[in-house]
């Protein structure tokens, strides 16, 4: 039986798109593959050892901007000459190497679109979709991004600039408290609008605004 029969059998069809997965193990990520789910967040936390290795290479590399499309082979070749190869990297290189792993191995893919940067304002500050597949999303310093279940999300309001009004006063959700934040170290798999059978349920999301002087460090990993 294929994902999508089981999950009309089990009452979790069409109606029931933009649903949410949460677990504190990787395999957590697996429910992406769920028709029911737009979104599945593995809750881990950043380690000592890692948050020294980002606070390293966030001094060493303050306005760092990788994007580069790499395999799993070719990855940790990569990322020891955009990162370093020094002792202090070690533990960022060796957690960005795992998720890339996991992503490929996870869709069956040879490449992936890799992001890693140093963000001082939101890249995209107002609530969209993304006509992906599928990102992964994982922000190692700073807040997190914002997103909408999608059952509290206007889609007739989504848009840029909708009648120049700010997210807030547009129509797109009801209340502040509709929006969810990721937290800095979990680890999420958004669903876009071109996953097969997703049209119309890619997961609303957006950056978070900064404050004067706050940074993020955030990974991003794409199909390509």
């Amino acid at each position: 039986m294929n994902a999508s029969h089981a999950a009309m059998q089990s009452g979790l069809g069409f109606e029931k798109r933009g649903q949410h997965a949460r677990g504190t193990e990787p395999e957590i990520l697996t429910e992406i593959y769920q028709d029911a789910v737009n979104i599945a967040v593995w809750e881990t936390e950043i380690s000592p050892k890692l948050e020294s290795a980002v606070k390293a290479v966030m001094t060493s590399s303050p306005d760092l901007q990788l994007s580069e499309v790499i395999s799993v082979k070719s990855a940790e070749d990569q990322l020891r000459e955009s990162l370093g190869a020094d002792d202090a990297s070690v533990e960022l290189r060796n957690d960005v190497l795992e998720l890339v792993d996991m992503f490929c191995c996870l869709f069956g893919l040879e490449r992936t679109g890799l992001r890693l940067a140093t963000l001082n304002r939101a890249m995209c500050p107002r609530f969209h979709v993304d006509h992906v597949p599928c990102r992964l999303l994982k922000t190692y310093k700073g807040i997190g991004t914002q997103w909408i279940p999608h059952d509290f999300v206007d889609r007739t309001k989504l848009g840029v600039d909708h009648h120049n009004q700010p997210d807030e006063l547009s129509g797109l959700f009801q209340s502040e408290t509709d929006i969810e934040n990721l937290q800095s170290g979990q680890v999420a798999l958004l669903k876009g609008e071109r996953w097969e059978g997703n049209e119309g349920a890619g997961l609303v999301h957006r950056s978070p605004g900064l404050d004067k002087g706050e940074r993020r460090f955030l990974l991003s990993l794409d199909f390509c």
